[in-house]
């Protein structure tokens, strides 16, 4: 599966303050972790689809 972005990576270990900030940086992370995951599952619907209409096409 091709991805069009990497992976985000998680804050480092002195990244977060533990001050409550709003967003925290945790919260950008999983933000960005939502955003790829949805990206990632559409592609690959959409290389499933293809596949199929390959297959179908044969």
């Amino acid at each position: 599966m091709s991805t069009t972005t990497e992976r985000p990576q998680p804050p480092g270990d002195n990244e977060c303050c533990e001050g409550g900030c709003s967003p925290c940086v945790w919260d950008r992370y999983y933000d960005e972790m939502r955003d790829w995951q949805a990206e990632q599952a559409a592609l690959k619907a959409k290389e499933a689809a293809e596949k199929d209409q390959d297959e179908t096409a044969q």
